[in-house]
């Protein structure tokens, strides 16, 4: 069956929520211990993280939850059209400046300076084109994956392909879907014997949560949001030479921001039903909105989680716990066939373009005139009827 297109996967004019996976090609080692050659390579999972925490501080879209392995990783995101279309033109020109600033930086300032955003700016129809890529999951993961390939082919000393094609894209259709596809990337570190609870599967968001809930802190590796005078940034060109250019430049991409929560990059988890209705954009400056994504609070979720987590291997499936199956009921899924649908969330969405509950699926194949979603079948026994 041929994939379905990217365009009726996910449309960045509007807010949707999609599953990415990308994977590194051969045996390209991502992050971990190659027990071939006996390289280290798990420095590299701190670069994605650090790497994504930076985009979700620039893009208009919202990490929900990630996990980073050895030859692949995991991201869910949520894309924000509607907190872009809050934003004025200097501020999506400075944006894009700073993760695509169109010039050698090792000849140039790594920062963008006035006179550069106020140009771009001024072009209506190339500031109307960058709110759209902003929005966009293709431009996201092309601004996470193409420095990672860089620095790890530099590191590896070779040239060529670094990751596996393109990435791989799952609609997320309901909050039966996006709940079932969250437990499933918080547990992939489980599910590959890299860890036995999700308190230490690192580099993960359940991780990044459960650290925040303990009061540890990170240093922010959000991006500045301000230009340099372009007076001053002549001045530093005048008085430079190219080495000096280049270390300053090396300087100001190790600069870090405050101390934040280590989840603080991260999406909320529970949605606020007090707040605003709308954007709810955020205004600390290291995430695009404050708006959670499931009804349920993080404590019931890290709770599910780790139950959920523990029922790996097991032939015999145990019953839910009575205090969590209301948590399943409420959004349509069949509390006896859980376990089953988290653990083998692959087989049961893997070849389709979206997840989520069969009434969802058949609804977002008539978006898309198509006339049926794979998965719809095969994944109606984890769901109550009505």
């Amino acid at each position: 069956m041929p994939r379905i297109p990217r365009a009726q996967q996910f449309d960045p004019a509007s807010v949707c929520i999609v599953h990415l996976v990308q994977r590194c090609i051969r045996r390209a080692y991502l992050a971990g211990v190659d027990v071939l050659t006996g390289k280290n390579f798990e420095h590299r999972r701190e670069w994605i993280r650090c790497r994504m925490e930076r985009l979700a501080s620039v893009f208009g879209v919202d990490v929900l939850t990630y996990a980073i392995l050895s030859n692949h990783m995991h991201i869910v995101i949520r894309t924000r059209p509607d907190v872009i279309a809050g934003w004025s033109d200097s501020d999506v020109a400075l944006r894009w400046l700073r993760v695509f600033p169109g010039r050698r930086i090792d000849e140039q300032l790594a920062d963008p300076t006035t006179n550069d955003v106020e140009t771009l700016a001024n072009n209506a129809e190339r500031i109307q084109a960058i709110r759209t890529r902003l929005s966009n999951p293709s431009w996201f993961m092309k601004a996470l994956c193409e420095p990672i390939a860089r620095l790890a082919n530099k590191q590896d000393e070779a040239t060529g392909h670094f990751w596996e094609g393109r990435f791989k894209a799952l609609a997320i259709t309901d909050e039966a879907g996006l709940l079932a596809c969250s437990m499933y990337v918080d547990l992939n570190p489980i599910r590959a014997a890299m860890a036995q609870t999700p308190e230490e599967s690192r580099h993960t968001s359940a991780y990044d949560r459960i650290k925040s809930l303990q009061g540890e802190t990170i240093t922010s590796a959000a991006a500045e949001l301000v230009a340099i005078e372009t007076s001053e940034a002549g001045r530093i060109l005048r008085t430079s030479t190219p080495d000096q250019l280049k270390k300053r430049n090396a300087e100001a991409k190790k600069r870090r921001g405050p101390s934040i929560l280590r989840d603080a990059w991260l999406s909320p988890l529970t949605i606020n039903e007090r707040a605003k209705v709308g954007p709810q954009a955020s205004k600390t400056g290291v995430r695009a909105s404050d708006k959670g994504f499931l009804s349920l609070d993080l404590r019931d979720y890290l709770t599910l989680l780790d139950w959920t987590g523990r029922q790996r291997g097991i032939a015999q499936k145990a019953d839910i716990p009575q205090e969590l199956d209301p948590i399943l009921k409420r959004i349509g899924i069949d509390g006896r066939m859980w376990v089953d649908l988290v653990w083998r969330f692959k087989r049961y969405f893997g070849r389709s373009g979206a997840a989520g509950s069969p009434q969802s699926l058949r609804e977002s194949a008539a978006q898309n005139n198509r006339k049926f979603a794979r998965g719809q079948r095969s994944s109606a026994a984890c769901f109550v009827v009505g």
